[in-house]
C-alpha cells in the first residue's frame, strides 16, 4: 500500500479545491503539465514581493538575496538528478530549447555530412524536429529504433543502428505509451559504438529516482512544469567537459566574460549558455518544487504511481474489455502512469469533451508524437496520467465518466 497521504497532499494544491460543472475537479493530465503546490507559489510570490532584483548583477541586498535563491535552486536541481556539480545544469526556457541547444552547439561543431543520429519511434517532437532540421542542413542520416508489439523498444538491430553513429537520442519514458526505457543499457550501447547519448527525461525525472552519474549519460533534458514547478523554464544537464567544449547558443549579456569592438570571450559554464535575464522567479519556484518532492521521496512517488496505474489498468479492462484498446505495456515494472487508450468508433477528442462534463481532465490528440501515432495506426488517443495528488477515487470517477461517454455515443 502506498505510503503517501494523498488527502494531505491534495490540501497543498489550491486548484484541486475547484469545481467544474458543479463537480470536484479531477486532474488527470500531469504527463502534460503537473499542478503547483502552495509552497511553490509562496516561494515565487515571496521573491516578487520581498526580494526581486536581477541576478548576477547588483551588489545591493535584495539583488544578492535573489541571486542566492536562484543559484540555490540550481544546486537543489543538480542534487535532485545526481549531478556532480551545479555548473553542469543550464537553465533554458523548456526541454525543447535544451534539445535545440545541443543540436545547434554540439551538433554543429561535431557533426559533418554523412554522420548518423539514432532516434526512436516513440520520441516526442521535441526530440525529433531539431535533429531533422540539423540533418537537412548538414546532410546527416537519421536512423530509427522501432517498437515491438508490446510497446517496448525493439533492440534486435541496435548494434547495427548504432554502427558509425555519433549520437543516440531517446526518451527515458514515453509520454504516450508510458514505456520506461533502460537508460544505463542504452547509454552503454551508444558509448560502445563510439556515440554520445542524449536522454529526454521529461517524463521520468518527476516520477523516478534519477542519477546522471550512474546512468553515465552525456546530455539530459527535463522541465519544471512536469514536476510541480512553473512553466517557462527547463534545463539541460551535460557533462562539464562537453559544456566547456561547446560554443555558446545565444549571444548577449550574462554569457560573456568580456566584450570589445573586436569580439568577445565567453563566461564560465553554465552561464555561458544563459544569455540575458533568465526566468528568475520561475527558477526559484522550481527549487521549491524540488524541495517538495524531496520531502516526499521519489521512491514513494514511484510506488504510489505504480499502484494507481495498476488499479487503472485493471479497472479499464474489467469495465470495457475489448471495446477499449490500451497503448502501452501492461507490466507495471516497465511503464509509467500515462495511459493512452481508444474506444472503437469514438474519436479521442469526443471522449475528452464528454468526460470534461464530469470535471475530469484528460488529454486527447497526438501528444506531440505524430510519428508514433502513425506507427500505432491511429490519428490520436485519449490519455489519462496520474501523479502524487491522485487516488483511486479519481480513477473510479474517470471510469464512470467513460461509461457515460460510451452510452452517449451508443457503442
Amino acid at each position: 500500500m502506498s505510503s503517501l497521504s494523498v488527502a494531505k497532499i491534495q490540501e497543498d494544491f489550491p486548484i484541486l479545491k475547484r469545481e467544474v460543472n458543479g463537480k470536484r475537479l479531477v486532474y488527470l493530465d500531469s504527463a502534460s503539465s503537473s499542478q503547483t503546490p502552495t509552497s511553490v507559489l509562496d516561494a515565487m510570490n515571496n521573491c516578487y514581493q520581498n526580494t526581486y532584483a536581477n541576478v548576477h548583477r547588483g551588489v545591493y541586498t535584495i539583488a544578492e538575496e535573489t541571486t542566492s535563491a536562484f543559484e540555490g535552486a540550481r544546486l537543489a536541481i543538480s542534487r535532485f538528478i545526481g549531478a556532480s556539480s551545479p555548473s553542469e545544469v543550464v537553465f533554458t526556457r523548456n526541454a525543447t530549447e535544451a534539445v535545440n541547444l545541443v543540436a545547434q552547439t554540439w551538433g554543429r561543431t561535431n557533426l559533418k555530412p554523412g554522420d548518423a543520429i539514432v532516434l526512436t519511434q516513440m520520441e516526442h517532437h521535441a526530440n525529433i524536429v531539431p535533429w531533422q532540421m540539423l540533418a537537412a542542413e548538414l546532410d546527416l542520416e537519421l536512423r530509427w529504433i522501432p517498437i515491438t508489439p508490446d510497446y517496448q523498444l525493439d533492440l534486435t538491430n541496435l548494434e547495427s543502428l548504432l554502427s558509425g553513429a555519433k549520437l543516440l537520442a531517446f526518451s527515458s519514458m514515453s509520454n504516450v505509451l508510458g514505456t520506461i526505457n533502460d537508460v544505463p543499457a542504452l547509454v552503454a550501447a551508444a558509448h560502445n559504438a563510439g556515440a554520445l547519448a542524449l536522454v529526454d527525461a521529461c517524463q521520468s525525472v518527476p516520477n523516478l529516482p534519477t542519477n546522471v552519474v550512474t546512468d553515465n549519460s552525456d546530455f539530459m533534458v527535463f522541465s519544471a512544469h512536469k514536476m510541480l514547478g512553473p512553466s517557462g523554464v527547463g534545463a539541460l544537464w551535460a557533462r562539464a567537459e562537453l559544456l566547456e567544449a561547446m560554443p555558446p547558443f545565444l549571444g548577449g549579456g550574462e554569457m560573456i566574460r568580456d566584450v570589445t569592438l573586436e569580439g568577445f570571450t565567453t563566461n564560465e559554464i553554465p552561464w555561458k549558455f544563459e544569455a540575458g535575464t533568465p526566468a528568475i522567479v520561475e527558477v526559484i519556484g522550481w527549487g521549491a518544487a524540488v524541495d517538495y518532492l524531496e520531502k516526499i521521496g521519489l521512491a514513494a512517488v514511484r510506488e504510489h504511481e505504480a499502484e494507481l496505474t495498476a488499479y487503472a489498468l485493471d479497472a479499464l479492462a474489467d469495465r470495457f474489455g475489448k471495446k477499449l484498446t490500451i497503448y502501452g505495456p501492461l507490466d507495471i515494472a516497465h511503464r509509467g502512469s500515462a495511459i493512452s487508450f481508444l474506444f472503437e468508433d469514438i474519436h479521442a477528442h469526443d471522449i475528452s469533451q464528454v468526460v470534461d462534463e464530469e470535471a475530469v481532465c484528460v488529454r486527447a490528440g497526438h501528444h506531440c508524437a505524430k510519428p508514433l501515432m502513425r506507427v500505432l495506426g491511429v490519428p490520436a488517443t485519449t490519455r489519462a496520467s496520474f501523479y502524487i495528488y491522485n487516488d483511486t477515487r479519481d480513477i473510479d470517477i474517470l471510469v464512470d465518466a467513460l461509461v457515460r461517454a460510451e452510452k452517449f455515443f451508443g457503442v
